[in-house]
């Protein structure tokens, strides 16, 4: 996801981050280098040279630090970006499987009923439009059972 304008907010102390999807905040005191008011933000700005997913800050100091879109998208909990990583996770602990299973990969494109085209696109952890029933079934195959733990999150503090 590309950052279309990114501001400093002293006040607030964070981050406004703006994509195509909407505005964001960043903490400072997420940041891992730490603007203060006695380091304060001297340059700000969306880093081409990181296809604009992310944005480089310099402080009075001259210290730099840069910020990638995943870090504010991960911050503020983006729904999206939230199911992208769960497909990503279980799509490497299917790929481990798979590679230690003692069925061959025919046998599980047969188990699937999927093409091996299919079944190697589901084994693509770039691949997010896949679907997650596929995934499952293969994680089944794999004698794996997956759970889903649903649960309140701890509060931040304010």
């Amino acid at each position: 996801m590309k950052i279309r304008k990114v501001t400093f907010n002293n006040r607030r102390r964070v981050f406004e981050v703006l994509t195509r999807r909407g505005a964001y905040c960043f903490p400072y005191a997420t940041a891992e280098v730490k603007p203060s008011p006695a380091d304060r933000i001297e340059e700000l700005y969306v880093d081409d040279e990181l296809g604009r997913e992310a944005f480089t800050y310099v402080l009075e100091s001259g210290t730099e630090g840069t910020v990638h879109v995943d870090h504010v998208l991960e911050y503020n909990r983006d729904p999206d970006y939230m199911k992208n990583l769960l497909l990503y996770k279980l799509t490497l602990e299917a790929q481990k499987r798979a590679a230690r299973s003692p069925l061959s990969k025919r046998e599980l494109i047969r188990r699937l009923g999927t093409s091996a085209t299919q079944f190697y696109r589901l084994l693509d952890q770039a691949n997010y439009r896949k679907s997650m029933s596929q995934l499952l079934s293969l994680l089944h195959i794999l004698d794996c059972d997956v759970d889903f733990v649903v649960k309140d999150r701890p509060r931040k503090s304010a």
